[in-house]
């Protein structure tokens, strides 16, 4: 038993040193940690309200800036044709084969997943969306993307997203 104590005493001082001269032979990488500091914690997003009484939002859809309406009634985001082709989905080669109600009426959709939608800091990675068959006035921020965050919270003037 002591013999046994003795050698996992030995490793563990054997370790420390190696650790001790892993840092004695590294002095510019001790030096560049030393001046790292902690990534800032992210705040939550802000979207103003519009003159319009509403949230719009300039989100980053697959790295292309689209302008949506938020819109919590919307179960999932959805994509005019327009910002589709900008965020590089072709909307004439899609299969539309669900019918929603919008707005606007009924229309057909296609399913799609976006790689990523952010709204200032907030992102969510491989969102459901669904791209219209026909052009309505705006993209939606639905909550495909909304229920993947932390939470968000309206006030008067602003929408909070928390990442």
């Amino acid at each position: 038993m002591l013999r046994k104590a003795t050698i996992a005493l030995a490793a563990a001082v054997a370790a420390v040193a190696v650790g001790q001269a892993v840092l004695m032979l590294s002095p510019a990488v001790r030096a560049t940690a030393a001046t790292l500091s902690p990534a800032p914690a992210l705040g939550p997003a802000a979207v103003a309200m519009g003159k319009d009484g509403h949230y719009w939002a300039q989100a980053r859809v697959n790295g292309q800036t689209v302008r949506m309406l938020v819109d919590t009634g919307a179960t999932v985001v959805s994509l005019t044709a327009a910002d589709a082709r900008r965020v590089g989905v072709d909307p004439d080669a899609l299969t539309y084969g669900l019918k929603v109600a919008t707005a606007a009426g009924e229309a057909r959709a296609a399913r799609i997943t976006l790689a990523s939608v952010a709204v200032d800091g907030a992102v969510v990675h491989n969102v459901d969306a669904l791209v219209l068959d026909r052009d309505t006035d705006a993209s939606l921020l639905g909550m495909s993307y909304l229920r993947r965050l932390s939470g968000f919270e309206a006030t008067p003037e602003t929408l909070r997203l928390h990442p």
